[in-house]
């Protein structure tokens, strides 16, 4: 079972897996860590991650880049529409209101979601964590943003789903880097908690996490961010300074190009890097546009009051972190930056200010969420034993359900008559559970909101749950428990409904019985508290929300006990009966399952024309090195094993296939390379053949004779362990080797005769083969075991086993053999002569 964790990056991904000796960090097919976010579609096939990247130059309209940002995001969305700007490909409304990704694929016009995009870079991910496993990945962490919305974690499941993974959790990726901060601390302390402060800039949002450590245990405290404060917000403030300038300069419009637009920003990053270790920075760029070279320079001073409105920026995170943890400056005890956009000096110095400390960067910028989202799937994995560490993970934003009342001018949908309930509050604990109580005699909806929605910019409306149909009695409104859940994702959910109708039935009461308590099963199933002070507009009697987290707490009322007397009699009692009711999900803006099943099967045939196109160039390829290999082999090793004639007309034939390749067959079906590569191979495979026989021919040559010889050394010898084998079988063992080396002196004789472009006659193969039959022809004669020697008796007790053997005569040892053969078995194994050691002719039958 494999444990992976993704680090999906705006920019860049990272992919760690867990071994047992630890977490590693494992490396893309050009053998680097990171891995591009980009997904270029070509007229064949798709290009992802690095063969993305070197394709995206020339292909920028569509090469997809920082879907990240699209995923799970409502088209209207002003961020998203400040980003749209930067990006070279085009994006338009779906009819859904969410984005649609244009592009030229196959030599059409396509469609893709975000989600499907964001699916295809993470079967590149996969990819590359089971070359390195070699073995399948299912399982799996994803680092997300701590301010993923509802909507955008689902979407993240769904690009899951579409791939063939299946995440055990999406984990924030600051609770990440704070888990691969803490499991690895050994003098965390028992009592006193440690609040580390943990930043993370990266390449297009600041987070900041504040978490508490003890001893094998993190608690967050806090999550805060800024969703488009990173470091292309720095590139960008670089990008529009000098377009500016070269307009004016060189009069380019760089805006109006998008090679060139994709060039300066590139450049503009590279200074901005250049401007965090030097304190200014030279930008070059040759045929920018309009084949003009441009020349830029920057000084630290000037790029950070350029960036002072970004940089200003950075202490609202800071700060509210700093208040929701409920903590001082004093208390947080230390401050850990990581990201690439920490880099920025302006950056550490605001954070040094602030927390009033040096920031400490003892952990790997770029790669502590892959490891922390890896150890966490360790943790969740039944596969790793991993030291014992709590996570206490905190909701980012808050969940409140709203419903209809049943009052008697509550019949449309005003706001008056809508009431509402905060079931998670921000900071709640993940995953959680919570129980509703509503009384209704039919039908009824619930709509999940958020609580807030100033900082997600996202519709406060989630998802509705519609709760039905269902029958009561006597049309009567009854309790219906509902059960909310907080899953390990971020997601809420409506889990079930549960209709409870009470009946009296009688029940007879004796004196034994009058003191009993009501049986568990038998009282009501929760009772519940009404609603917070907060929450006052909220009808008691349409919900109640239980106080307890994920549990349901059993207490009967005092009206449902039974009443005691001291004569037998009827007494009535309740009884609950428990019905299940349907409920229907519907999620805006999320995909449905006939959705997800399409994709999966778009994303197959995607999967499998890219396939067909690798292994068509790599058929491809095969051709190429061949006619190269062959045609240097023609004239060095293989140069005496070919007449000169047929070395012309076969370097005429490699050229001819060399010029086709570069013509005809530049963009030809899989089928027709490996036509072309065997009818090269056809005429090339007598003059490989005529080599290989030659090289190999010498050492099969030695073993053989060697193989020979020692068998008929061992049947003329006179050595003792020898004597019990019959004189007329070591003839036989002679015979066989001589009549062996005589067709073999005949063969060679005809060999020797023959140059060495001619065809052999005596093959490496034939020789291995009648080394074979020499072999098993006389292994078995001359490694025969000698007979069992019978021992004499000594003493005048008991007969021993030594004893009975004596009493036969040696001529009836054969007779007796059937008898003593179990017995005997392992003696006459030890006792007889040792195997003839022929290791080498052996080997030589062997081959």
């Amino acid at each position: 079972m494999s444990v992976v964790g993704f680090d999906f990056g705006n920019e860049s991904c990272i992919v760690a897996v867990a071994r047992q000796r630890g977490i590693d960090v494992v490396l893309n097919d050009e053998s680097k860590r990171e891995t591009p976010a980009i997904v270029c579609f070509g007229d064949k096939q798709r290009f992802i991650g690095t063969a993305g990247a070197a394709s995206s130059m020339m292909n920028p309209k569509n090469s997809i880049s920082q879907f990240k940002r699209l995923i799970g995001r409502k088209f209207s969305d002003p961020e998203l529409q400040r980003d749209l700007k930067s990006l070279p490909f085009l994006v338009t409304e779906g009819k859904d209101g969410y984005p649609l990704i244009h592009v030229q694929y196959l030599g059409e016009a396509r469609k893709f979601t975000p989600t499907q995009v964001f699916g295809m870079m993470l079967s590149n991910l996969k990819e590359i964590a089971e070359k390195n496993l070699t073995t399948a990945v299912v399982d799996c962490c994803i680092g997300i943003p701590a301010y993923f919305t509802d909507l955008q974690r689902r979407a993240v499941l769904d690009a899951a789903t579409i791939v063939g993974l299946h995440p055990l959790q999406l984990i924030h990726e600051m609770t990440a880097t704070a888990l691969a901060y803490g499991i690895y601390k050994t003098d965390l302390p028992e009592n006193d908690q440690l609040n580390v402060a943990f930043v993370d800039v990266g390449h297009a949002s600041m987070q900041v996490c504040i978490a508490g450590f003890k001893k094998g245990q993190l608690k967050v405290l806090a999550h805060s961010y800024d969703r488009s404060l990173g470091g292309k917000d720095f590139d960008e403030v670089l990008f529009h300074h000098f377009a500016t300038k070269f307009k004016e300069e060189y009069k380019i419009d760089v805006a109006q190009n998008t090679r060139a637009c994709i060039r300066l920003r590139a450049a503009c990053e590279k200074m901005k890097k250049m401007l965090s270790a030097n304190s200014e920075a030279p930008l070059n760029i040759e045929c920018l546009m309009d084949e003009k070279d441009v020349r830029g320079f920057m000084k630290r001073d000037e790029f950070e009051q350029l960036s002072l409105p970004i940089l200003e920026r950075v202490r609202g995170p800071l700060e509210k972190a700093l208040a929701e943890a409920g903590l001082t400056i004093e208390n947080v005890h230390m401050v850990e930056v990581v990201g690439s956009g920490s880099r920025v000096p302006a950056v550490n110095k605001i954070l040094t200010e602030f927390f009033k400390k040096e920031p400490r960067r003892t952990m790997n910028a770029s790669e502590c969420v892959a490891k922390g989202c890896a150890l966490e799937c360790a943790i969740l994995s039944p596969t790793f034993k991993v030291r014992e560490f709590q996570i206490n993970e905190s909701l980012p934003f808050s969940i409140s359900l709203t419903w209809k009342g049943t009052g008697p001018d509550a019949q449309d949908n005003a706001p008056e008559n809508q009431q509402s309930s905060l079931v998670f509050p921000k900071g709640n604990p993940m995953p959680s559970m919570k129980a509703l109580t509503f009384y209704r005699s039919g039908t009824f909806s619930i709509d999940v909101n958020y609580g807030d929605v100033s900082e997600l910019q996202t519709p406060a409306k989630i998802s509705t749950y519609t709760i039905g149909p269902f029958q009561t009695a006597n049309s009567e409104r009854t309790k219906v428990k509902v059960k909310v859940r907080l899953n390990i994702h971020g997601i809420v959910s409506l889990e079930s409904a549960m209709l409870l109708e009470e009946k009296e039935v009688e029940v007879p009461i004796t004196k034994e019985a009058a003191g009993e308590n009501t049986k568990p099963n038998e009282a009501p199933i929760e009772v519940a508290t009404p609603p917070a002070p907060n929450d006052a507009s909220a009808n008691v009697q349409d919900a109640k929300v239980s106080t307890a987290s994920g549990a349901e707490n059993g207490v009967p009322e005092n009206g449902d006990k039974p009443l005691q007397t001291n004569t037998d009699t009827k007494a009535p009692k309740k009884k609950v009966k428990k019905t299940s009711i349907s409920v229907s999900e519907v999620v805006y803006g999320a995909m449905v399952s006939l959705d997800v099943q399409k994709a999966i099967e778009k994303e197959f045939e995607m999967a499998l024309q890219d396939r067909v196109m690798e292994e068509t160039k790599d058929k491809k390829n095969a051709v190429e090195a061949y006619v190269y290999d062959m045609r240097n082999k023609l004239n060095d090793k293989y140069q005496e094993f070919v007449i000169a004639s047929e070395r012309e007309d076969f370097t005429a034939k490699l050229q001819e296939v060399e010029d086709w390749l570069y013509d005809e067959g530049e963009d030809e079906a899989k089928g027709v390379y490996i036509a072309k590569l065997e009818e090269l191979k056809k005429q090339g495979y007598p003059i490989e053949g005529r080599y290989k026989e030659y090289m190999e021919r010498g050492s099969i040559i030695e073993q053989f004779i060697y193989c020979i010889n020692s068998y008929r050394e061992a049947a003329k010898s006179k050595d003792p362990k020898f004597d019990h084998i019959d004189i007329s079988e070591k003839q036989k063992v002679i015979n066989e080797c001589v009549e062996a080396e005589k067709w073999f002196t005949e063969k060679q004789q005809q060999q020797n005769s023959l140059p060495k472009y001619a065809n052999p006659v005596l093959l490496s193969a034939e020789i291995r083969k009648k080394a074979e039959i020499v072999d098993r022809f006389c292994k078995p004669i001359m490694t025969k075991p000698r007979p069992t020697k019978p021992t004499t008796s000594t003493g005048s007790g008991a007969p021993s086993p030594q004893d009975d053997e004596q009493q036969h005569p040696r001529g009836d040892d054969n007779a007796n053999s059937n008898e003593n053969t179990g017995d005997r078995s392992s003696q006459a194994a030890s006792a007889s002569t040792e195997p003839m050691e022929t290791d080498k002719s052996e080997n030589a039958g062997a081959a």
